[in-house]
């Protein structure tokens, strides 16, 4: 139902962010939650495609700073891709 609708269009926005822009970074994912948001929400007019926007672009800014930080505490955990021998 509608999260397939969500889905699809934020990958949408999300690919073609990262084939305009060039690269791939946490960027890209924030911006294509707000517009998502946006997008779904245009029908209820533009103080809640504002809102809806705000909502997705923080909601995924969150994702990616979570992603981030996992990834720098498991970088800290096995330096130089190295597991500990036991």
């Amino acid at each position: 139902g509608s999260f397939a609708v969500w889905g699809g269009l934020f990958s949408m926005i999300d690919c073609s962010m990262v084939r305009m822009r060039g690269k791939e970074d946490p960027w890209n994912s924030i911006t294509s939650g707000a517009l998502t948001g946006a997008i779904l929400a245009a029908r209820n007019g533009p103080v809640a495609m504002v809102g809806s926007a705000a909502m997705g672009g923080i909601l995924l800014a969150l994702i990616e700073g979570a992603g981030i930080l996992l990834t720098r505490f498991a970088s800290t955990q096995f330096p130089n891709g190295k597991e500990p021998s036991d």
